[in-house]
């Protein structure tokens, strides 16, 4: 059984380009579900239906990252992969197409300015591996 640290992973957009300054990243996957009971029952049944995933990622703002935070416009549509083990041979990440929904930038007087980026998937979220 293995075990990760969070600062082992990163966030890529296409195929190779590293979004700079992650914070941290989520995914999450749902499936929806109808109700298949029926008379005489005892318990509700149910039935899976659609597959949808969606994502954050949490930054240090960085204007300079045209290729991975710049290229997370809102309304485009890119492809990530989540890689929670890093980028070394053999190690397991999440791919899937998605469109950028949101990106909040914020900031303190006493802090770092930070932007969240939220992506709704479209398609299949696959696991593979590098």
């Amino acid at each position: 059984m293995a075990t990760h640290t969070g600062s082992e992973g990163t966030v890529r957009v296409g195929a190779s380009n590293d979004i700079l300054e992650i914070r941290s990243y989520s995914v999450e996957e749902t499936a929806d579900t109808v109700e298949d009971t029926s008379m005489g029952d005892s318990y509700r049944t149910h039935k899976t239906t659609l597959k949808a995933w969606t994502g954050t990622v949490d930054v240090f703002w960085d204007e300079t990252d045209s290729t991975g935070q710049g290229a997370l416009t809102v309304g485009s549509e890119v492809t990530v992969r989540f890689m929670p083990e890093g980028t070394g041979g053999g190690d397991a990440y999440l791919t899937g197409s998605a469109i950028v929904t949101g990106k909040t930038i914020s900031a303190s007087f006493d802090g770092m300015v930070e932007s969240t980026i939220t992506l709704q998937g479209t398609g299949a979220l696959t696991t593979t591996t590098v």
